[in-house]
């Protein structure tokens, strides 16, 4: 049997013990967390449905709240799961001639302390999330959650003195629209899924291949070019068919993010006053400096924070001119999600939805 291309062991032992399970929270923090984000998941829910007009077809929504550690274990099981192709084609391709590899334990041990790395750092700054990979056909009782960082939940609001249940209700609105958009929009978690797929199938997995894009990329820094705000690393060394795809994925992300944002604001208008202090909090949390700043960039969440803005941005514009009507044409078919370009210039969009909008000016 061929040793795997990414020893989930590994991964799991390094993030482990560079995420810690956070600062612990008494017995009486954790359960008013499972009491509070339980009864707020469910409110979530009927005031994502009034705004958006989105119906989860799923039934109703549920929240789990996790430490670092279980929200690492999470995500490893949607890794494993979106790399099982990608892992058997790097697999296949150890046994080509001529292919500059590392001995496959060593690869395996080298890749998983990769995976580690970045599902630590990740662990430490997430608040909640919709996790649309992991669901499966088998166990359902075992898919299907919002989950929340409680370590994460409990030292924002210490560090900022912000009122428990106000925050939690406005987190709880922007992971429930994530799901409302994927469980409510009937293709959406299966388009989702085909470009990623789409994304992996074009992986060349000759790392002499790699190193070629390595100094491809080092030529362009030096150039003073700035391949990294595209996406990332991941962007940055993609063929160009990779690419268009990614761009496609960055223009999605963009909407559903930017959307999002949107309903959570508008949800909570009644029953968070606190929702600009929470925002400007987060805004400055995401401004790194330094070692973060870097990984940011590498990964993709500064090109990634800059669509979701891009994201608010189109969802106003295009319900400027017809409401929300016209928006919710985005949910109608693939065709009619917009591109990166047209988040970036609504207009674009609104000329093929046959809109005619006046010049400026």
């Amino acid at each position: 049997m061929s040793p795997p291309v990414v020893s989930w062991t590994q991964a799991r032992r390094v993030a482990t013990a560079i995420a810690g399970a956070g600062e612990g929270l008494v017995s009486y923090e954790r359960d008013a967390l499972d009491a509070d984000l339980a009864e707020l998941t469910a409110l979530a829910e009927v005031l994502v449905e009034r705004e958006t007009g989105l119906r989860s077809a799923a039934g109703p929504a549920r929240a789990r709240v996790v430490d670092r550690v279980g929200w690492v274990e999470v995500n490893l099981a949607s890794f494993q799961r979106l790399l099982r192709p990608l892992e058997d084609r790097l697999a296949a391709a150890r046994s080509r001639p001529g292919r500059l590899a590392l001995p496959p334990g060593l690869e395996a041990a080298a890749s998983g302390v990769q995976v580690g790395v970045l599902l630590a750092w990740m662990s430490r700054r997430v608040l909640g999330q919709y996790d649309q990979l992991l669901v499966e056909d088998d166990c359902p009782d075992q898919q299907d959650f919002v989950y929340y960082v409680g370590p994460n939940i409990v030292e924002l609001e210490r560090r900022y003195g912000f009122p428990p249940r106000e925050l939690r209700l406005w987190l709880a609105l922007h992971e429930v629209t994530h799901r409302a958009q994927f469980t409510g929009v009937p293709w959406m978690r299966d388009h989702f899924l085909s470009l990623v797929s789409r994304t992996l199938a074009g992986v060349d997995p000759d790392p002499r291949r790699l190193l070629e894009s390595l100094r491809r990329l080092v030529a362009d820094l030096r150039a003073g070019e700035r391949p990294l705000d595209e996406g990332g690393l991941l962007a940055a060394l993609a063929t160009p068919e990779q690419r268009a795809t990614i761009q496609e994925i960055g223009g999605l992300m963009s909407l559903l993010e930017g959307h999002g944002d949107i309903v959570m604001d508008r949800a909570a208008r009644d029953r968070v006053p606190n929702a600009d202090r929470f925002s400007a909090a987060l805004r400055q949390r995401r401004r790194q400096r330094g070692a973060t700043r870097v990984l940011s960039s590498l990964v993709g969440l500064d090109a990634k924070m800059r669509q979701y803005e891009q994201g608010e941005d189109f969802v106003r514009e295009v319900e400027s001119v017809g409401g929300r009507e016209l928006f919710d044409r985005v949910w109608e078919a693939p065709e009619w999600l917009p591109s990166l370009p047209e988040i970036r210039q609504p207009r674009r969009w609104l000329e093929r939805a046959g809109v005619t909008v006046p010049a400026a000016g």
